[in-house]
């Protein structure tokens, strides 16, 4: 591994799409094993925010045990996946206690979700994450590291929407919070909003899944690596009721992410021709690490799948293509982007 201390600054996108996630840790965990990236900030949806808070909370740890700079990032990096192991293997054993359920118990929940709200079948608002992440994550060190700017630990953006409002808000710094990444990973027919200082909220990734540009303006970096696990193109036109829902809900959570690119790609294309200030606009280089098409198979269903098998099948898939980006892409951060955003519709 090279001079931690030297390490290129990288920024992290992650984006929400239910125990999709654990692929997202496996691409987590090939980045953090190699340690040749100094991540200056995450953003995150839904359980892209779970990662992110997992991934930094790791960092804040090593933080407070190393003054030295580049021992706090090593020290990090192994911090980090042991809390992102943490984390997902916890939620494999809640997902392998669900699924080992009758089949007619999961059918009679997907009824009730239908015709019942939660408020009416889960009205004392329990979720079993929320405990999970609050014995992975101490929220009091990693905002305290945040505030205090320490160089080694990433600033952390979460995404959720605001019920009233419908627009997108994000929570770092002092907010950042276990309420927040509950409200960014609430789905409406599942769960009670999330209050949070007389507001609630919904899922983030109706409004920014993820959101860029807290990276665009918080931060220095101007490399960008998406973690997309939900997929923008689609084969074939769905035809089942399950699968048109499916795809509606990949569309509506790609949206705002697609939004954000074109006006990158927008700013990007004036700077170059001259038509805007490079010392007011940042030219950002954009990279991707496509989760959805290696995901597709298993359909947008299996987002509620959790069981610990198929938590790591994912996790081992994540594994592969953050180490085959690593290879593929390594030298273009800080030089060029590789996601062409011309691309997207």
């Amino acid at each position: 591994m090279s001079e931690a201390a030297a390490a290129p600054p990288l920024n992290l996108a992650l984006q929400g799409g239910g125990s999709h996630g654990a692929f997202t840790w496996g691409v987590l965990d090939a980045l953090l094993e190699d340690g040749g990236f100094a991540f200056e900030g995450i953003s995150g949806t839904s359980a892209g925010a779970m990662n992110a808070v997992a991934l930094a909370h790791g960092f804040a740890k090593a933080a407070q045990q190393h003054k030295d700079a580049r021992e706090a990032r090593q020290a990090g990096c192994a911090l980090a996946r042991e809390s992102l192991t943490h984390l997902w293997e916890g939620v494999g054993a809640l997902g392998s206690l669900l699924w080992g359920a009758p089949q007619k118990g999961h059918q009679l929940l997907g009824m009730m979700s239908q015709w019942l709200s939660p408020y009416q079948t889960n009205p004392l608002g329990i979720n079993p994450l929320r405990s999970l992440l609050e014995r992975v994550v101490d929220f009091d060190a990693l905002s305290s590291a945040c505030l205090a700017g320490q160089a080694s630990v990433p600033k952390v953006f979460v995404c959720a929407t605001n019920v009233r409002t419908g627009r997108g808000e994000v929570f770092s710094g002092a907010r950042l919070s276990a309420d927040a990444v509950m409200a960014s990973a609430c789905l409406p027919l599942l769960f009670k909003a999330v209050a949070i200082e007389g507001e609630h909220y919904w899922d983030g990734g109706f409004s920014g899944n993820p959101s860029l540009y807290p990276l665009i303006y918080q931060t220095q970096c101007a490399d960008v690596l998406l973690v997309q696990i939900n997929p923008i193109e689609h084969r074939g036109l769905p035809d089942t009721a399950l699968e048109i829902i499916e795809r509606m809900n990949e569309v509506t959570f790609n949206t705002s992410l697609l939004g954000e690119l074109r006006a990158i790609d927008f700013v990007r294309r004036l700077l170059a021709e001259g038509r805007l200030d490079p010392q007011t606009y940042k030219s950002m280089r954009m990279h991707r690490i496509d989760g959805g098409s290696a995901l597709a198979p298993f359909g947008g269903a299996s987002k509620t799948r959790s069981d610990m098998a198929f938590v790591r099948q994912l996790f081992q898939l994540g594994r592969a293509e953050g180490e085959r980006w690593l290879q593929r892409h390594r030298e273009d951060v800080g030089v060029r982007h590789t996601l062409h955003l011309t691309d997207n519709p």
